[in-house]
């Protein structure tokens, strides 16, 4: 099939995939904001999350009916689907999101990501989003922050009150630590002292397990390699990824990690960035070897 013709056709089924759960995910919602009782939405949310795994499902279905891509995952066995987990990932496209989708789907609960304050207004999917309790963040500078340091109690209690929903059933809660994707202008703006990553922002990271650490079965801990190339979301959709390779890992979370302040506490915060530079140590010599063994294959 030709690859713009396949892109056509991914483009199609996505969006009719999109609105046909996202009406369904409309109508509960427009029943909880009628019924704004805790009672309520102990009913509805499980629901409305249903219908997002069903949007998963099929959207895992047509990429596997239409779509060459070769998925090449592993360290996804011994996940419960009825755990928290706390996810996290390097950043390179689009595509990282539909990627972790399909290979976690039915393995832990809906994935639930920290999304940028504009996303809301995506067509459909925006309001799908908010309808589903993803937390929408305000991105501020670190200039705007110094001029104006009350936005980030702000930015903080919007985190805690996106986590005491997310303790009140079994969630993924999604964190792409870098903040942004990977390019290679960001990677040299930054002087990042990783080869292929940026450098990762604990302060978030750090609130999420300090608001719910203790429910949190473990870190995992994803890595996604592109061997051909970071492709656009387009090139996916047209079948230009020939290969995605995804690598799981479980990870404890240290002790002490859910009853400490990363803002106020500055040797937790320190201890913290450690073994946050570690852990993305570890992961750009994955990366590294990944791309190395490709290469080689």
């Amino acid at each position: 099939m030709p690859s713009l013709l396949r892109g056509a056709l991914s483009a199609l089924l996505l969006a009719l995939n999109t609105l046909f759960w996202s009406s369904l995910v409309f109508a509960g919602a427009l029943v909880k904001l009628l019924l704004p009782f805790h009672a309520a939405r102990r009913r509805i949310d499980p629901l409305l999350d249903a219908f997002a795994r069903g949007w998963v499902a099929c959207n895992s279905a047509w990429m596997r009916w239409l779509l060459p891509t070769q998925w090449d995952a592993e360290g996804a066995d011994g996940l419960e689907r009825a755990g928290w987990y706390l996810v996290n990932c390097n950043h390179q496209s689009w595509v990282d999101i539909f990627a972790l989708q399909h290979v976690l789907h039915g393995r832990i609960p809906l994935l639930k990501f920290f999304l940028k304050q504009q996303l809301i207004y995506v067509p459909v999917i925006g309001l799908a989003w908010w309808a589903l309790d993803f937390p929408f963040m305000r991105r501020h500078g670190k200039s705007e922050l110094r001029r104006r340091p009350e936005l980030r109690a702000q930015d903080q209690e919007a985190t805690l009150r996106a986590c005491r929903k997310f303790s009140r059933a079994p969630t993924s809660v999604m964190n792409f630590v870098e903040g942004t994707r990977f390019t290679p202008g960001k990677h040299g703006a930054q002087a990042s002292p990783y080869k292929h990553l940026l450098k990762p922002k604990a302060g978030a990271f750090a609130l999420t397990l300090n608001a719910m650490g203790e429910r949190f079965n473990s870190l995992l801990d994803a890595t996604i390699v592109y061997p051909q190339g970071v492709p656009s979301f387009w090139d996916f959709l047209c079948g230009r990824a020939p290969r995605i390779v995804v690598r799981l890992r479980q990870l404890p979370i240290p002790e002490g990690f859910a009853a400490s302040d990363y803002a106020s506490d500055p040797a937790f915060r320190r201890r913290f960035q450690r073994w946050l530079a570690a852990l993305w140590e570890e992961k750009d010599r994955q990366v590294d070897e990944l791309l190395h063994a490709a290469a080689r294959a």
